[in-house]
């Protein structure tokens, strides 16, 4: 007999949100654009297709689900442009992602940086927790509050102080995640890009060209994250994707862990972290060890979903093991390093090879922790 969810998230097998967006909603998008369907046709449309991800999910054998960013175009600017003060706007060039470049979108800041209860996000959650039912977890990500900082364009008659954005933006983050858990939602993601800075030579240089210096900048960071999250209701399970890009199977950043350390793993108040650990670019897991909570759960990206190649069970579960040597296994969890799409392109692999990489992942949890 089935019965209702008793253990919180992260789950031993979960996945990062985002999922490739099916042709016929994708087509939809282009007829909307043009004036060919009505927003209420696309809406229709979407909803469709969300009610059939979350079937395939579970068909997958996750427990934690999401609307896999359908309603979406991007990870971040989707979200944050609907913040009060926020709009979108047509950049001149978009971001590089090695070699290749995005559409050219940007957001800046305009007045005070506030939440309110009509951000079209929380209409999203509900739709999608209707879907999910007792049985699992439906879960919700939305950008880290670090990315409007790091990312916008900001007004100096806005916010001459920096300070002052700040504590607006802590204020904001408040109010959404205090809204987000009256909708309902106990499984709460923040992503997060701003980190991917910290880890190369490179993304140094380019934070002393702001005018920060790195570590304290990794300060901020953590500080606008902690004091976020610092009112969170007790059985909300707020967790963190530090992610490295993810737009089109390509990524902007390579480097260890080891210069953020101590920032992340010694000082976020956050319940789980989702760290990429695909491939060499993301360095061992020694860094672990600067852990000194033993709430604190750690998902190992090991499964690309960059590109359709399985990797190999065995591998991955000798990495599971490396991991341990420096955290229990009770506080380890698998999934894959990235979203499938953080943009509606999406990675370079098909739907069928998508649902292989996760049916593997929940095969090779079942195995490591029965």
């Amino acid at each position: 007999m089935t019965t209702k969810l008793e253990h919180k998230a992260p789950f031993k097998a979960d996945h990062v949100g985002s999922f490739l967006r099916p042709e016929r909603l994708k087509q939809a998008r282009v007829q909307k654009a043009k004036g060919e369907i009505s927003a209420q046709q696309l809406r229709i449309i979407e909803d469709e297709e969300i009610s059939n991800l979350v079937e395939k999910q579970k068909a997958a054998g996750l427990t934690s689900i999401t609307d896999g960013e359908f309603r979406r175009s991007w990870w971040h600017f989707d979200f944050l442009e609907k913040l009060t003060g926020v709009e979108g706007f047509e950049a001149d060039t978009g971001l590089k992602f090695d070699g290749i470049e995005t559409t050219a979108r940007g957001i800046r800041v305009i007045g005070n940086v506030d939440f309110n209860e009509d951000h079209p996000f929380l209409d999203h959650f509900k739709f999608l927790r209707g879907k999910v039912g007792d049985y699992h977890v439906a879960k919700q990500s939305i950008p880290s509050p670090n990315m409007l900082f790091m990312r916008a364009v900001i007004d100096d008659e806005v916010y001459g102080d920096m300070e002052d954005l700040l504590r607006d933006l802590i204020n904001a983050y408040k109010k959404a995640i205090q809204a987000f858990y009256n909708a309902g939602c106990r499984y709460l993601q923040l992503d997060d890009t701003s980190w991917a800075s910290f880890l190369s030579e490179e993304g140094e240089q380019s934070i002393r060209r702001k005018g920060y210096e790195p570590f304290e900048l990794q300060k901020i960071c953590q500080r606008v994250i902690n004091e976020s999250i610092a009112e969170r209701p007790d059985d909300l399970l707020v967790t963190m994707h530090i992610c490295r890009g993810n737009y089109r199977s390509h990524y902007f950043s390579s480097g260890p862990y080891d210069k953020v350390s101590q920032t992340i793993f010694g000082g976020l108040h956050v319940d789980g972290l989702f760290l990429e650990f695909d491939d060499a670019r993301s360095g061992g897991f020694e860094p672990l060890k600067h852990i000194n909570r033993d709430d604190l759960y750690i998902v190992l990206g090991l499964v690309t979903s960059k590109f359709p190649k399985l990797e190999r069970k065995d591998l991955v579960k000798e990495r599971i093991a490396e991991a341990a040597s420096y955290l229990s296994y009770d506080n380890l969890c698998l999934s894959p390093q990235c979203g499938f799409a953080s943009t509606e392109e999406g990675n370079n692999l098909t739907e069928d090879q998508q649902w292989d990489k996760i049916r593997h992942i929940v095969k090779i949890a079942e195995e490591v922790w029965h």
